[in-house]
């Protein structure tokens, strides 16, 4: 990318919940961020502050909606309306974590769908397109009805296992709604694939119950898109190691690591676990087995495809 990016039009606007990421963004097209302050009110109100002209840029704001989720995702709405009303020509949402996307469905009665609610939000604000990464189900596309790109982090993962040049591989999907995910680490890794079948019996439990695939002295990379409480992950690292895995490496892109993850993850069978920084990772959450990959560049340069009407899909690649 250039070191300078000169098209006036084009800013970049952060919000609190990743602006480590977003200054990478920023550095990666060639640009600074642009001016913005959010501050809370005494009772806790939401307040944005636009400090420079936006009329007729096209704007492109990046929020991860990650813990706190609610507070973050009503910084994300005010800030779509501060834009609407200072005639922003366009307002570009740039979400590589998008809260709620668990919620997908009605898997029992009486249930929300909480990923297509927040996708009404973002709409009904005034929003004109989103850019995201690794959705938990690709279907909430469809909840959108304005234009949404969705990047996939199965390539910045791989090319970092491919540098490893670890032998006897298997790439394992910790369960069966992951293996498309897994089958294309596995593609570009040249790697057979294995599946745990699991069973859920609530939320934030996992039962292992069978292995799928030969693991007998093989190196496992056990690849999910969340890892939350590190429950499924590291059931799924010990099982592995017992059913006769050499070694067990795990990697994900969003890492929510809340609760007991870390705890989990220090005491599993995980060599290494490999993550995004689609979700800043606080200090106290730092551990050696702990590897951070960034998406800034393959943010930002969606972000400059998005702007000069180029493909994005070549960076799918």
């Amino acid at each position: 990318m250039a070191s300078s990016y000169k098209d006036p039009s084009l800013k970049v606007l952060t919000l609190n919940s990743n602006p480590k990421l977003a200054e990478d963004i920023a550095a990666h097209i060639g640009t600074t961020l642009g001016k913005c302050t959010v501050s809370k009110f005494s009772d806790g109100e939401v307040q944005i502050n636009i400090e420079e002209s936006v009329r007729g840029c096209d704007v492109y704001v990046i929020q991860s909606t990650c813990a706190p989720v609610n507070q973050h995702i009503m910084e994300l709405l005010i800030m779509i309306d501060a834009l609407k009303r200072a005639s922003a020509k366009s307002i570009n949402i740039v979400m590589p974590y998008y809260g709620y996307a668990r919620q997908d469905r009605k898997a029992r009665s009486r249930e929300p769908i909480a990923a297509k609610l927040v996708a009404d939000l973002i709409e009904t604000a005034g929003a004109n397109r989103v850019i995201t990464l690794d959705l938990h189900a690709p279907q909430i596309q469809g909840f959108f009805d304005i234009p949404i790109d969705h990047l996939q982090g199965v390539p910045i993962l791989s090319d970092y296992f491919e540098a490893k040049q670890l032998e006897d591989l298997i790439i394992v999907s910790p369960d069966h709604g992951g293996v498309t995910r897994a089958r294309r680490m596995a593609d570009r890794l040249k790697a057979p694939i294995g599946i745990i079948d699991k069973r859920r019996p609530r939320p934030n439990v996992a039962e292992i119950m069978n292995i799928i695939g030969n693991i007998e002295g093989k190196t496992a990379i056990l690849i999910d898109d969340i890892i939350d409480t590190a429950g499924t992950i590291t059931l799924a690292a010990n099982a592995l190691v017992e059913n006769g895995a050499k070694e067990v490496y795990a990697c994900c892109t969003h890492p929510v690591l809340s609760g007991p993850a870390i705890e989990r993850i220090n005491n599993s069978q995980i060599k290494e676990l490999v993550i995004t920084n689609s979700i800043p990772l606080p200090e106290e959450k730092h551990s050696d087995k702990i590897t951070a990959l960034s998406v800034a560049p393959l943010i930002g340069e969606a972000i400059v495809r998005v702007h000069e009407l180029q493909s994005v899909s070549i960076l799918f690649d």
